[in-house]
């Protein structure tokens, strides 16, 4: 993580703040302790409850990647993607149970929010490359 030096403190917070999330996401909800919701909400593309169970497992690994890897990674565009795949997330979510917006830390609460950080980390991202 020496890398991580020549960053700053706020980046290198919105990495680490992003990745958890992600990770978490991916470990607790779809690998840990599959959440129903997880499975129903996928099930409205995926109509086959075994199929749904199984690509909530593979999401769920991709999401861990996914943290991981915005750990450590050193271009704008991870943000961007980020960005554009809380989007959609949030987009599915608006069109499939929109009634899950209206609940206490809700899908739209955390997009916002880590939206907000991807931009965050961009900006920083963009001051790091202008210092060298």
């Amino acid at each position: 993580m020496a890398f991580m030096s020549a960053e700053s403190s706020v980046l290198i917070l919105c990495r680490v703040a992003l990745a958890f999330s992600w990770i978490y996401q991916g470990a607790v909800p779809k690998l840990y302790c599959m959440s129903s919701g997880e499975v129903e909400l996928l099930g409205h593309i995926i109509p086959v409850y075994r199929w749904a169970c199984i690509a909530v497992s593979w999401m769920g690994a991709g999401e861990i990647v996914f943290g991981l890897y915005l750990l450590v990674a050193r271009r704008n565009w991870v943000f961007w993607f980020n960005i554009v795949t809380l989007c959609m997330l949030l987009l599915f979510v608006g069109i499939f149970e929109p009634g899950m917006l209206t609940l206490p830390f809700n899908p739209l609460t955390l997009n916002v929010a880590l939206i907000a950080l991807s931009l965050i980390a961009i900006l920083e991202l963009n001051n790091t490359k202008r210092l060298f």
